[in-house]
């Protein structure tokens, strides 16, 4: 289809042709998969790697005293991590087309996985990667909690980027903050990471039972997309979403590779990290400047986009990142077993969770949103 035939919604820049009905059935979009459309690639670039990480993690969980092996347990929650994410894409590029809100909420889910899989990143940077001055450190101690707070902040952040309210706007979004900050900042962490003396992450939520979000009273009376409104402010926060928690995890790596190279920056997986930052900035270059179909619309509507290259792209960086972390548990080993002590379960089921619960509540909350009142030409009609 032609994309005024579905809606400004779904129009992609620089492409054309292939679009599906904007209203599809789930069993339409399944079959998709097996059709020709401009969603086709974005849909297997991330279905297929998602089963070779699952092979890789299965092989893992087989090789690994998972209940005496606390040293592996980060790798292992980062491997998991690495499967959800692909599947999720995949998911939400094959769901999108059944109505509007549908393709919004598809995509609040695929933000929410990416962002699991940053403090999935976190976590195992934290337990592998640090570089030798600056483990047991005040930053190594909060790392991790405030990977979660990124996290949290960044999914709330991406979805705020396709909806856009206009009415109440700031108070809206205040509302939204105070939620987040209110059930966060407890979060505080007793006894530094690698002493001798015991530690303890202590993750809490003061806020209480939220609500249900359709009764929250600073839902908008109306609504707008941001998309359609200002795609290039919604392309800009999008980007800046995912660009800090990527920053933050990467910190470690940058002071390792860059500022003061020690004995572990000179070990084998140091060429592994270098190469994953190459790809990542290749990958995010690729999904900010729309090329090639920028430059050629119509001709890269099927095979070639930058969505694709893209996928493709963010797929070999994390295949990159595995080995590089892969490389630092096995040869720094010794050394962190020495100087630091490994997480404890509580402490990665503590982050993992409060972060599912954080992103949940900011889909939750932003769907409703969706949901909350009639459109605002439908609100004329009835009047």
């Amino acid at each position: 289809m032609k994309p005024a035939a579905t809606g400004r919604v779904f129009h992609e820049q620089g492409i054309l042709f292939g679009y599906r009905h904007p209203q599809s059935s789930a069993t339409a979009c399944i079959l998709s998969l097996f059709q020709m459309t401009n969603e086709t690639l974005n849909i297997w670039t991330h279905l297929l790697p998602f089963w070779f990480f699952v092979w890789r993690f299965v092989t893992a969980l087989y090789m690994t005293d998972i209940k005496n092996d606390s040293y592996s347990w980060p790798m292992l929650v980062y491997m998991c991590t690495s499967c959800v994410y692909p599947l999720v894409s995949s998911c939400a590029h094959t769901f999108s087309s059944m109505s509007k809100n549908a393709r919004h909420i598809c995509y609040f889910l695929d933000y929410g996985a990416v962002n699991l899989f940053s403090l999935g990143s976190a976590i195992a940077y934290s337990a592998y990667t640090f570089p030798d001055a600056l483990v047991c450190t005040t930053f190594h101690d909060y790392y991790v909690a405030l990977a979660v707070l990124n996290t949290t902040l960044s999914t709330g952040l991406s979805c705020y980027s396709r909806l856009h309210q206009n009415s109440h706007s700031t108070k809206s979004l205040g509302a939204w903050l105070c939620i987040h900050c209110t059930g966060f900042l407890t979060l505080q962490s007793c006894g530094p990471r690698g002493r001798t003396e015991p530690s303890t992450v202590h993750l809490s939520i003061d806020a209480g039972t939220i609500p249900v979000p359709t009764t929250w009273p600073w839902l908008p009376n109306q609504h707008w997309f941001l998309e359609i409104k200002k795609p290039i402010l919604c392309k800009v926060i999008r980007i800046l979403a995912f660009a800090y928690p990527y920053i933050w995890d990467s910190l470690p790596i940058f002071y390792r590779l860059f500022l003061i190279p020690g004995e572990s920056a000179q070990n084998e997986a140091s060429l592994y990290h270098q190469k994953h930052m190459i790809m990542t900035l290749l990958a995010s270059f690729l999904y900010s400047a729309h090329l090639p179909e920028r430059l050629a619309p119509g001709r890269f509507d099927y095979i070639g986009h930058s969505h694709q290259l893209f996928h493709v792209c963010v797929i070999l960086a994390t295949h990159l990142q595995m080995e590089a972390i892969l490389l630092d548990k096995t040869l720094r080993k010794e050394w962190l077993l020495a100087t630091s002590k490994p997480f404890s379960f509580s402490q990665i089921a503590g982050a993992i969770l409060l972060c599912i619960i954080f992103s949940l509540g900011n889909i939750i909350y932003f769907s409703a949103a969706l949901y909350r009142t009639p459109e605002p030409e439908l609100r004329k009609k009835e009047t």
